[in-house]
């Protein structure tokens, strides 16, 4: 057994990558739903090419309201971190590729996020998370 997985640094070390990730999803979320709105996001989608562009606005939007949140707080972070690493595949793949790497038309912020998504995928929420505290509980 690893004894550094149980020392107080490696509980919290995921708290502060969790937190910033799913607040960036959940702005993200909240600026399509809010501020574009399905129709402006959809109609975004479509010149872009996404085909069923308001199916897809919609699944875009309940995934990074839902997987921001689940991240933030640590329960589900591995499901979310599925949804919103296919996300950030399709978005570099369609949307910045041709932009190049560098910002502000290239991918790299979204190849961060996907990186980022792929370690809750490989790792889970962490020791501070919201899955830790209910996993605990039941075992009590």
């Amino acid at each position: 057994m690893n004894t550094m997985s149980n020392t107080p640094l490696v509980r919290w070390g995921l708290l502060p990558l969790r937190l910033i990730v799913g607040t960036i999803f959940l702005v993200h979320g909240g600026q399509k739903l809010f501020t574009f709105g399905l129709a402006g996001t959809a109609d975004i989608m479509d010149k872009i090419g996404i085909p069923a562009a308001t199916f897809a606005a919609g699944v875009v939007i309940a995934a990074e309201l839902l997987g921001g949140a689940a991240i933030v707080s640590g329960l589900f972070a591995r499901f979310a971190g599925i949804a919103l690493a296919i996300e950030m595949i399709v978005a570099i793949a369609v949307a910045r590729a041709g932009g190049g790497f560098f910002t502000p038309y290239g991918y790299e912020f979204e190849l961060v996020l996907l990186g980022a998504c792929l370690t809750f995928v490989l790792t889970g929420s962490g020791g501070m998370s919201l899955e830790n505290l209910l996993r605990r509980d039941v075992h009590a």
